[in-house]
């Protein structure tokens, strides 16, 4: 592991290390010589602070120049607004004790959609009087003035956290990060895990005690195109189970999607690569997310998933979804149902497949689908091939997973996926079942690396960076929300060491996952 560890991360708490979202405002509020100025070069990028002093400098004959002040503070008003209107982390380095000023600052970032952050500088009186008093003479505030400057901020002080900002924070140690990373921070410190017992509504499970992880692969510009693309999807395959990885996903399409890339990228067909990724492993289990029930005849995809087991020794995964690319389907003259008839078939495939992977040949005649001779030798080497459904349609879609299958996939943050999964473990209730049935999956994107963050897109699929530690809190979020599995798409999957730093992510989140209980 890295330097990353488990008592890092228990500490952290403790040590009320912030995460601020990367694209919030961000008003620093203080008396002279608190040390704001200081704080944001030490906490945040040069190139995200406005500084009232620096504008007067520009405006006026040097940041000392308080006859500049009404230009700097025009200019000021204009950069921050066009940085807001961009989403653009943006930190307001003045004094902040202008009540009207704050509340049009809140209010411009409210219209915007923009997280809006105080940060306060509680520094003692006596400190500001000793600090301004080592100022070279032209910087010193008058005493008169700074004692007036430092009654004013102890008189707002008290009501600076009812203003109506998003947090308002004690100044000290801060991260800029990934959006998605802040909000799991909130959720983790919020929300306790669930515990085993009765509970009010819909049943919950408790808090899964360690997840499962899992790889997915969506694309594919390996370096060596597809000459050398078997021996780089191997290669990927058994760094991923020596990193602790315990399944590999790929998607099922017929071309890359407008989502991650063009058309004409290369994208191997899942079935086929699935077997390249089982041959190059021994322990990790092996499906797709998810294969549509229109792309092939459910028996016959039926057919490979028994094939694939055999070869795999007993580690295929069947993924199923009802289809959602019209453009897809329409390129490869294949048909493309109502969303109505593609949820009718995909629930006769969900009640054919165990037939079919079952002993004999029996007839099955569902909504949509007829087969007279429901036969596969050889037939898999698990008792139960477990049965994935993809989606989260609060109707149908989870109603389905509930009533049939062993799984079910998830995306999004943690409030979503709670709520999901309040919804599966009602359908769960409704149909007779048991909840700890249907494994809770969840797939995302990610980046992982110590570099600081900032919200990226792989096309038009959002990347949710961060470093270790970032990340090791988005997974206990999710955890906390409900989910089992937590399969990732690595964003630099290819790159040297992509797979390694996911494997110390794996091994800090069980440690982790041990702590938090």
């Amino acid at each position: 592991m890295s330097d990353i560890t488990l008592q890092s991360i228990a500490l952290a708490y403790p040590r009320r290390v912030e995460r601020i979202a990367a694209g919030s405002l961000v008003v620093l509020v203080g008396p002279p010589a608190s040390g704001k100025t200081t704080w944001a070069g030490a906490h945040t990028a040069a190139d995200e602070i406005v500084s009232s002093d620096r504008l007067r400098g520009l405006v006026g004959t040097g940041e000392h120049d308080l006859a500049a002040s009404a230009d700097a503070f025009a200019v000021l008003d204009l950069v921050v607004a066009a940085r807001v209107r961009r989403g653009i982390t943006t930190v307001i380095d003045t004094l902040g004790l202008d009540p009207a000023r704050r509340a049009a600052w809140r209010d411009l970032a409210r219209r915007s959609g923009m997280p809006c952050v105080a940060i306060a500088f509680d520094t003692a009186p006596a400190e500001c009087r000793r600090r301004n008093a080592t100022r070279p003479p032209q910087e010193r505030v008058p005493p008169r003035i700074l004692a007036g400057q430092l009654a004013t901020y102890a008189a707002q002080r008290a009501g600076l956290d009812a203003e109506g900002f998003d947090s308002v924070l004690e100044a000290g140690p801060v991260r800029i990060v990934d959006p998605a990373v802040a909000g799991a921070v909130r959720a983790v410190r919020d929300r306790p895990a669930e515990q085993p017992g009765p509970s009010a509504g819909a049943p919950r499970a408790a808090t899964p005690a360690i997840l499962r992880f899992g790889l997915h692969l969506s694309t594919f510009r390996a370096p060596g195109g597809a000459a050398d693309l078997a021996h780089r999807l191997g290669d990927v395959a058994a760094r991923a189970e020596a990193a602790g990885v315990d399944s590999l996903w790929v998607m099922d399409h017929l071309r890359q999607i407008p989502q991650l890339g063009r058309a004409w990228e290369d994208l191997p067909e899942a079935v086929v690569t699935l077997g390249v990724l089982a041959a190059a492993t021994t322990r990790v289990t092996v499906g797709a997310l998810v294969h549509p029930v229109t792309f092939r005849e459910p028996a016959v995809l039926g057919k490979a998933i028994a094939t694939l087991d055999v070869l795999s020794g007993g580690r295929a995964v069947c993924g199923l979804g009802a289809g959602n690319s019209a453009a897809e389907h329409a390129g490869y003259g294949l048909p493309f149902p109502p969303a109505r008839e593609r949820l009718d078939r995909l629930e006769d495939a969900l009640r054919l497949l165990p037939l079919l992977w079952g002993k004999g040949s029996p007839a099955f005649e569902g909504h949509v689908l007829r087969v007279p001779e429901a036969l596969s030798y050889p037939r898999p080497l698990q008792e139960h091939v477990p049965i994935l459904v993809g989606g989260s349609g609060p109707r149908r879609t989870l109603g389905l997973a509930a009533r049939y299958a062993d799984a079910c996939n998830l995306t999004g943050e943690p409030d979503p996926v709670r709520a999901a999964v309040t919804v599966l473990h009602g359908h769960c209730a409704d149909a007779g079942r048991d909840a700890a049935e249907v494994e809770v999956t969840h797939l995302s994107t990610i980046r992982i690396g110590d570099q600081r963050a900032s919200p990226r897109a792989r096309g038009r699929v959002a990347v949710v960076t961060g470093s270790v530690e970032d990340h090791v809190l988005r997974t206990e979020a999710l955890r906390r929300a409900g989910v089992q599995h937590l399969i990732v798409a690595l964003d630099d999957v290819w790159e040297p060491g992509a797979v390694e730093r996911y494997g110390e992510l794996i091994a800090a989140s069980k440690a982790s996952a041990r702590t938090f209980g």
